[in-house]
């Protein structure tokens, strides 16, 4: 029966690849946003309402990003792999993932950030440039920061999708609750691997998803007096 099909997978086992799992969702998003801000600031101020106009440069990061988002992540994954090993010259271990799924993500985190940039109120900005503000100090002093609640909502986004890529990833030999799963849960079609390892990875969104709305709502000073 296949309920009573299970492995031999251990505490430890799953302990083990749940912190790896995290460690690779942690690290791709780190640097998918130190990417990923200034690439979505650039989008913002470069559009016909931003601070610094300018067309192509809008039009050609627009296009790439867009490129890159329309591709289906285990598809780009494939593409880009054999190239990042022949880079970084190693083909085991997760940074050859690691690499990829950041360059899968920036695109996502882009418009993310660039999304959350355009919710804010234009009078802002131009009440700032009516004082002299220079581009700079708009977009650090009031950009960013007015822009921080729904920034953090983004990030929590950004966590859930890129832990999804991070369980695709497991299919084609990344570490991971996504490699148990494929390789215990699916190939072998051991019950308890694909049902504990889709419990955890839940587990895993449910909690950072909690820990971003709670952070949300700390700085959002438009609640303090509610």
């Amino acid at each position: 029966m296949i309920l009573t099909n299970f492995s031999d997978l251990t505490f430890v086992d799953y302990a083990t690849q749940t912190g790896i799992t995290l460690l690779i969702v942690t690290l791709s998003t780190f640097f998918a946003y130190l990417i990923g801000i200034p690439l979505g600031i650039l989008l913002n101020i470069t559009d016909k309402n931003g601070l610094w106009k300018c067309k192509p440069v809008n039009v050609i990061f627009g296009i790439l990003i867009n490129i890159l988002r329309s591709a289906p992540f285990i598809i780009l994954l494939v593409t880009i792999l054999p190239y990042i090993r022949k880079m970084i010259g190693t083909g085991t271990g997760n940074a050859p993932f690691i690499i990829a799924l950041v360059i899968a993500a920036v695109p996502f985190v882009a418009r993310m950030v660039e999304s959350s940039l355009k919710e804010m109120d234009y009078g802002v900005i131009e009440a700032s440039k009516a004082m002299g503000a220079s581009k700079m100090r708009i977009i650090f002093k009031v950009l960013l920061p007015e822009a921080k609640i729904s920034l953090i909502v983004g990030a929590t986004i950004s966590f859930s999708t890129i832990l999804g890529y991070t369980a695709m990833a497991g299919t084609i030999g990344a570490e991971g609750l996504g490699n148990i799963a494929y390789m215990y849960g699916y190939l072998r079609n051991y019950t308890d691997a694909k049902i504990i390892s889709l419990v955890l990875l839940i587990v895993i969104v449910q909690v950072f998803q909690e820990i971003g709305i709670l952070l949300a709502k700390k700085l959002d000073h438009r609640r303090k007096g509610e």
